[in-house]
């Protein structure tokens, strides 16, 4: 006889950012480098009352939206914007929640609101990364572009790659390699060279 389990597994971290990888292959990930960059500066800070109950919102948010809630993660993740709106990861979490949902300008107010609140260099990092993917998405090149640059020179390893990726002579140089490339493997040495 199979029994099924209904409890869940915990997983490490780095399963965790296994999996982020393969569903979320677009998203930027941080590497253990950009890890210890991005935190070297950071000084722990210490909680009032409210903020640890606006964390504790936040904690249930993340959850019902992993559990596919997104209306009750967004109201939870507004419960703790309301408790403690000083604190920018409930706006950070909410635009996340909101991006889920499809709410784009939504999800960019919260991040402009994130990013002007934040003081921990890590945090300010992923938020302008995010806003970045999302001007991106919404054509705002420039707007993308300047966001990428903040973050790469906070450290992160991700917006370095996309300034090259969305550096136009970086891109000509690099179709023309792929080019020269697909030749070679065809066997057109002469037209190659």
């Amino acid at each position: 006889m199979h029994e099924e389990k209904s409890d869940r597994v915990a997983i490490s971290d780095y399963d965790t950012a296994v999996l982020n990888r393969v569903f979320n292959p677009e998203n930027p990930h941080n590497t253990t480098e950009d890890i210890e960059i991005i935190n070297s500066n950071e000084e722990p800070k210490i909680l009032t009352a409210f903020e640890q109950e606006a964390k504790s919102w936040e904690v249930r948010g993340v959850q019902e939206a992993e559990d596919g809630n997104l209306d009750s993660s967004i109201h939870m993740f507004t419960q703790a914007i309301q408790l403690a709106p000083q604190l920018s990861s409930g706006y950070n979490n909410r635009a996340q929640a909101l991006r889920l949902k499809g709410d784009i300008q939504g999800a960019l107010e919260d991040l402009d609101k994130a990013i002007e609140l934040n003081t921990g260099n890590s945090a300010v990092c992923k938020a302008v990364v995010q806003r970045a993917i999302l001007r991106r998405y919404k054509g705002d090149d420039k707007g993308a572009l300047e966001d990428f640059k903040s973050a790469a020179s906070r450290g992160s390893a991700f917006a370095q790659q996309m300034l090259i990726a969305l550096n136009p002579y970086a891109a000509l140089c690099n179709q023309m390699l792929c080019e020269v490339i697909n030749k070679l493997k065809a066997g057109n040495i002469e037209e190659s060279i």
